[in-house]
C-alpha cells in the first residue's frame, strides 16, 4: 500500500449534526493514532512555534479567554484548555462566520502512542453545504493532520514545498482519496448516493483547481 493510501486509511471520519444555541450545526469528526507520546503531540498542537511548522503561522494571547489568529485563515477565542487532554476554540472566518468551534482531544495509547480526535462543529449555510458537503472542511483537516504526522516524524515540508504540495501527484492523490472518503462518510450519515457523489466531485475539483 502506498504511503498516501495508507494515510487516507489511517483516518476515521464521521459526519453528523448537533443542536447549538443558534440552530442545527453540522459536525465532522476525525480520529487517528500518532506514533508519539501525548506530551509531544500536545506541544505540537498548542505551541505557536510548532503550529507554524506543520499548519500555519499563528499569533495571539495563548490562554483561556485569549484570542488567536491564523495567518490568512481562521481566528477566534481559546474557550477551554485542559493539558494534555483537550483544547477547544471558536473557529471564525469571514465577515459573518456564525457559530463554529473546533475541539481537539488527546488520549494516550500504550504509553508511546496518542489517539487524536478533532471535531469541528459549525452552522453552515445550506447553499454551501449543498454544494460541497462535509468535504469542504474535512479535506482541509485531513491535510492538516497529515502535516502533523510528518512534523511528529521529523519529516515536515518546507514552507515553499507545502504551498505547492497540492499540485504534485502525491498531493492530488491525497486530496482525491480524502474527498472520496468524506463522500463515503457523508453517505454513511444518511445522505443519498447522488448527493454524496456530487458534493465529493465539487470538493475535489475545488481543492485541485480542476473542473468538477
Amino acid at each position: 500500500m502506498s504511503e498516501i493510501a495508507d494515510e487516507i486509511n489511517r483516518l476515521h471520519r464521521r459526519v453528523g449534526t448537533r443542536q447549538v444555541e443558534t440552530g442545527e450545526a453540522r459536525t465532522v469528526l476525525l480520529r487517528r493514532t500518532y506514533d508519539a507520546e501525548i506530551a509531544d503531540v500536545w506541544d505540537a498542537v498548542t505551541s505557536p512555534e510548532r503550529i507554524a511548522r506543520w499548519f500555519m503561522p499563528v499569533t495571539g494571547e495563548f490562554k483561556v479567554g485569549g484570542r488567536y489568529q491564523l495567518e490568512g485563515n481562521a481566528g477566534g477565542e481559546i474557550l477551554e484548555c485542559v493539558e494534555p487532554e483537550r483544547l477547544r476554540v471558536s473557529w471564525l472566518f469571514g465577515p459573518d462566520p456564525g457559530f463554529s468551534e473546533v475541539e481537539v482531544r488527546l488520549t494516550p495509547e500504550d504509553g508511546e502512542r496518542t489517539v487524536l480526535e478533532l471535531e469541528h462543529v459549525s452552522v453552515v449555510p445550506e447553499g454551501f453545504w449543498d454544494q460541497f458537503g462535509p468535504g469542504a472542511v474535512g479535506v482541509g483537516w485531513d491535510l492538516g493532520l497529515y502535516g502533523l504526522r510528518l512534523h511528529l516524524a521529523g519529516r515536515g515540508l518546507s514552507k515553499e514545498k507545502a504551498a505547492t504540495w497540492h499540485t504534485t501527484p502525491d498531493g492530488r492523490a491525497f486530496i482525491t482519496g480524502s474527498g472520496e472518503s468524506w463522500g463515503e462518510a457523508y453517505a454513511a450519515s444518511g445522505a443519498d448516493a447522488g448527493t454524496a457523489a456530487r458534493t465529493t466531485a465539487a470538493t475535489i475539483a475545488f481543492y485541485t483547481g480542476t473542473e468538477a
